[in-house]
């Protein structure tokens, strides 16, 4: 059958050219199960013959289902964002879905209100709100939604479905190991001002230390990028051989910063120093020396969150606003390695 120019493809196309019903068509395309797999197989050979492309605008009006999913982020440059953001969107398409996403440079009222509206202008079901700081969370508490919507990062998000990580075990899990391997005390590189995750970090490490008797010792500040690892870790080798012989960094980023740091001040990792980091990004594997660090499993954040999302959507919404705290995984490399007796 030669298909005109003029047109894309129509369902009654594909309905001629395999014999069989315009409603036969339609189940195959929906992955109806009451058809037989011979019809199945010769309707799909159409569609590929053809290259039938199903009308979604048309489907939307007919059912008042888009089959769109909204995600509002920020800080989508930095690792951990970003990750969330492409396991969203996966998890998503897994589903049947298309994600419309907006970037913002900062969560506050205003943009994510208007954020909101241009996600609602555009048919999207529902929204998964990557707000990872604490603006962020004050903000979404204090607008009307049009849709479900569902938070990640969000730690207690006021009466919003969330899924988190748990940031604070994270921490613990690698204070606890800097302290088994023979060091005395931990010192802290903290993350930046103002977001969930560098709190709840800097207050698993401090906890891991008063749990042992240890007074921890000040912070270092950062903002998630190796310069300010750099930075910190200048200040950091100055204390070297005063009692200085393990960091926990919040990110692994800063922790690139440390580990160069230290290295130019003649200073050994982990012989001198050890160093581990937060998130497990596909470089820290091949930091010299290879970086202990806590993985995020960021594919089960994805899949939980758009679960969530669409049970809301679909009118599964329980009794009790539900909260998902996913567990992290310490992953051991050689920059904490033990210390000699």
């Amino acid at each position: 059958m030669a298909e005109s120019p003029l047109r894309p493809p129509t369902m009654a196309d594909v309905a001629l050219l395999a014999g069989v019903s315009h409603q036969t068509v339609s189940r195959v395309v929906g992955d109806h199960p009451n058809v037989r797999d011979k019809t199945r197989t010769r309707v799909r050979r159409a569609i590929e013959e053809l290259g039938y492309r199903r009308n979604f605008s048309a489907r939307a009006l007919a059912t008042r289902r888009t089959r769109t999913l909204g995600v509002v982020a920020s800080d989508t440059t930095l690792y951990g964002p970003a990750s969330t953001l492409f396991a969203l969107e996966e998890a998503a398409r897994a589903k049947g879905y298309l994600v419309s996403a907006v970037s913002l440079r900062r969560l506050t009222v205003d943009t994510l209100a208007e954020a909101l509206d241009h996600l609602s202008e555009g048919g999207v079901e529902g929204v998964v709100a990557v707000a990872p700081h604490r603006s962020a969370v004050a903000a979404l508490a204090e607008l009307r939604h049009p849709f479900p919507v569902v938070t990640v990062s969000s730690g207690e998000a006021r009466g919003i479905p969330s899924v988190t990580v748990d940031q604070g075990l994270g921490a613990r899990l690698a204070t606890g190991h800097l302290l088994a391997a023979g060091h005395r005390t931990v010192w802290h590189v903290a993350g930046s001002d103002g977001w969930l995750e560098a709190e709840d970090r800097a207050a698993g490490w401090r906890a891991t230390l008063e749990s042992a008797g240890i007074e921890p010792p000040p912070p270092l500040s950062g903002d998630w990028s190796p310069r300010s690892g750099y930075r910190a870790g200048r200040e950091l080798a100055e204390r070297a051989g005063r009692g200085l012989t393990a960091v926990f960094v919040a990110n692994d980023q800063m922790a690139l910063g440390v580990l160069r740091a230290l290295r130019e001040a003649g200073l050994r990792t982990p012989e001198d120093v050890a160093v581990a980091g937060f998130d497990d990004s596909p470089e820290s594997e091949f930091f010299s020396p290879p970086l202990t660090t806590v993985r995020q499993d960021f594919s089960a954040v994805g899949k939980r969150s758009v679960a969530l999302l669409l049970d809301r959507i679909e009118g599964r919404e329980p009794a009790v606003t539900p909260r998902t705290v996913i567990a992290p995984q310490l992953v051991v490399r050689a920059s904490t390695l033990p210390l000699p007796p």
